[in-house]
């Protein structure tokens, strides 16, 4: 339920810039490197330093080691902006318009890249912060029971799609974001999940 509810669900058009925005998953930087080849977007920033949940994956940041994941894969290195300060996702969209500001490069449209239950937070996050930015969002995106599997840890990811969901209601009461619908089964099945002890990734 969770899972469903955090795919935005949109259809992929052309846009100035994809945005890959740092996280625990490689997915976000696999999921960017199609859009480039796909011609969908001309240039990749991707954005994040890192967390306690990533810094044991990509010890030298993470948008470092997306970087080199998409320089392994033929994205030319004129085709990638990093920013390596944001540790939150507001962070990554407030600092992401710095860097392209600094550098001189004009955006109006963007894919956000994140992992797949990001996508509505990411979104709610940007329209808040970002709002004359036209975005759209994406995921790397196989079938839960095989993103768990390349996670590696069914708890950790459990634990974080109820964090994320949770957020989806804080951060837009905190002003962060714009508000978002949660139907009533999403609210029953997160309030499930936190009663069943998947609780580390709430805001206390």
């Amino acid at each position: 339920m969770l899972w469903d509810y955090h795919d935005m669900k949109h259809r992929m058009r052309p846009a100035d810039v994809g945005i890959g925005l740092g996280s625990h998953d490689i997915g976000v930087a696999v999921r960017a490197v199609e859009l480039y080849d796909a011609g969908t977007v001309p240039l990749l920033l991707f954005t994040g330093a890192n967390a306690p949940t990533t810094v044991k994956r990509f010890p030298r940041g993470e948008a470092v080691h997306y970087r080199e994941y998409a320089l392994e894969r033929g994205v030319p290195d004129e085709a990638i902006v990093i920013e390596t300060e944001a540790t939150n996702t507001a962070e990554n969209f407030e600092l992401s318009r710095r860097v392209l500001q600094a550098q001189g490069i004009e955006v109006s449209s963007a894919v956000l890249v994140s992992r797949p239950y990001q996508e509505r937070r990411a979104y709610a996050t940007c329209r808040k912060l970002w709002p004359e930015l036209d975005v759209i969002c994406t995921s790397h995106r196989p079938p839960i029971d095989e993103y768990v599997v390349g996670i590696g840890d069914v708890d950790f990811v459990i634990s974080m799609l109820v964090g994320d969901t949770q957020r989806m209601t804080v951060f837009a009461d905190a002003g962060y974001a714009i508000p978002q619908e949660v139907p009533a089964e999403v609210q029953a099945a997160y309030e499930r999940l936190v009663n069943a002890g998947y609780t580390s990734r709430l805001i206390r």
